[in-house]
């Protein structure tokens, strides 16, 4: 009798097939509606969770540091992601600042918190307290961490504001840079195997 860990279901279109082991850079697609039911995955628990610190670390200097500094004539004035926030608070699309704050600063904290929860317990061979419902979370915050848009709404901005004043760019947006990355690589993919690996 075939063992239920061994299904996998289309999310798009509930075909069930049985999993087979994957070769790097392969991925399996369904038959019926051609979606992508799961992806190789060549990291450990332990790699994941040591990039999920990292991202916790990138995730402080992010929000700490200056994204970039303007300076015109002497005067110079340095902006923070929550800085960005604060400002489209006060003025009278308020209901951006709260979707911004959502999309670059809670939703990639709760990911990074989540997956080190998920991953920390998986180290130690256990299944974490609420685990299905992280998992839940996972896919669930997946779409609303936008990371990569900010940093291209940034770099734009840095482009265009280059020709006029002098722009510096900051570790946040280094910071930025490498944890929109880190975030895709790791949050970003196939996260289902976990329930197979604990």
């Amino acid at each position: 009798m075939t063992q239920l860990h061994k299904l996998i279901v289309c999310e798009y279109c509930d075909a069930v097939y049985h999993r087979t082991p994957l070769l790097r850079h392969q991925s399996a697609r369904c038959t019926r509606c051609g979606g992508v039911l799961y992806r190789h995955n060549s990291l450990s628990v332990e790699q994941r969770l040591a990039l999920s610190v990292t991202g916790a670390v990138l995730l402080i200097f992010a929000n700490a540091y200056p994204v970039m500094t303007i300076s015109m004539k002497g005067i110079s004035n340095s902006a923070t992601l929550w800085d960005a926030v604060m400002i489209l608070s006060t003025g009278s699309i308020t209901f951006i600042a709260l979707v911004l704050a959502v999309a670059i600063i809670f939703a990639p904290i709760l990911q990074i918190g989540v997956l080190c929860w998920v991953l920390g317990f998986a180290m130690r061979g256990r299944r974490a307290p609420g685990f299905a419902g992280c998992m839940q979370a996972l896919e669930k915050l997946r779409p609303w961490s936008m990371l990569e848009v900010c940093l291209l709404g940034a770099m734009v901005a840095v482009i265009k504001l280059a020709g006029l004043l002098d722009v510096i760019p900051g570790i946040g947006l280094i910071a930025l840079a490498a944890l929109s990355m880190l975030l895709i690589y790791v949050a970003g993919r196939d996260i289902r195997d976990l329930w197979d690996q604990v």
